[in-house]
């Protein structure tokens, strides 16, 4: 899957993608992020990509120009899937999300800065817009760096056992469950029995039972788009699915 992202702060995406499971998808050859500094494509010598806003106000806008010159020549060498726009009036990204674009091929990644971009790019270019939070952030970059994160570790080949992303949270609308590890006794604490037994249903149903428990107690919300069977039956290990149409 190829990702080009469209910055004018670059440097803020250099080391996120450089580390960790991001870095051995690149590796592998599963993963292809390439950066595209939008100051690269100024309007004068002086580097200038924003302006001020018509009507007044604080904050500059970064201009359509450069940004649309830099997402044409990418268009001009292949077909892009999406081109998302980082920004935080967008819809909150989602684990749905990133399960429907690791689906993709193609995908550019817009960064927002100062106060945003001009209106017209987004009626011309973006067809989604995603929000990585309630708050405001300096730019896109740091969403950006998100949403690559989340998408790249759900391409098949990424992670070394592909269930284990399918069992993170949100993946059925729960929270994960407790996970514990070596020692079995640590500070007077021990890892539950069931968890050491060998019976692989009974702690499948251990499982079930306390991401259920967790994710009423801490994320009710989730569980308003839960199918009802989800509150009966364990869950089993999931495949890839395609997205609805």
């Amino acid at each position: 899957m190829r990702f080009d992202i469209i910055t004018c702060q670059p440097e803020l995406l250099v080391s996120p993608f450089a580390h960790s499971i991001v870095k051995r998808a690149q590796e592998k050859g599963l993963a292809d992020i390439h950066l595209h500094d939008l100051r690269q494509f100024a309007i004068n010598k002086h580097g200038q990509i924003d302006d001020y806003a018509f009507g007044g106000g604080a904050g500059m806008v970064l201009r359509p120009e450069p940004i649309a010159a830099c997402i044409d020549g990418l268009r001009a060498e292949r077909a892009y899937d999406a081109i998302i726009y980082l920004t935080p009036d967008g819809p909150t990204f989602r684990q749905a999300a990133a399960n429907r674009l690791s689906l993709l091929r193609n995908v550019i990644l817009l960064c927002g800065h100062y106060k945003g971009v001009d209106e017209r790019i987004r009626e011309e270019y973006v067809t989604e817009e995603i929000s990585v939070g309630d708050f405001v952030l300096s730019g896109g970059e740091l969403g950006a760096a998100v949403v690559v994160d989340a998408v790249v570790r759900l391409l098949p080949g990424v992670l070394g056992n592909e269930e284990s992303a399918l069992s993170d949270s949100f993946q059925d609308n729960l929270l994960a469950p407790p996970v514990y590890t070596r020692p079995a006794e640590w500070r007077g604490r021990t890892v539950p029995a069931i968890l050491m037994s060998g019976d692989t249903p009974k702690v499948e149903d251990w499982r079930h039972e306390q991401a259920l428990q967790r994710t009423q107690q801490r994320r009710p919300d989730l569980l308003a788009d839960m199918p009802a069977e989800a509150f009966e039956e364990p869950r089993k290990p999931r495949r890839r699915k395609k997205p609805n149409a």
